[in-house]
């Protein structure tokens, strides 16, 4: 498995748990693919796909 396969992983379980309305996790799971990524626009810019949301929110 190579870093890109993990990157492609955890932004596909992002995208699972947004569409699951568990946006928490999926800025969580976003944060760890952008740190995986080793670029920083790319990071950027998948952070940008998944906005911070407070925990408040998903209860």
């Amino acid at each position: 498995m190579t870093a890109d396969d993990d990157v492609a992983d955890f932004l596909d379980a992002a995208d699972e748990m947004a569409t699951a309305g568990r946006l928490v996790l999926a800025r969580l799971l976003a944060e760890e693919a952008a740190a995986r990524v080793g670029d920083d626009t790319e990071a950027a810019r998948i952070l940008a796909l998944y906005p911070a949301h407070n925990l408040d929110q998903e209860a």
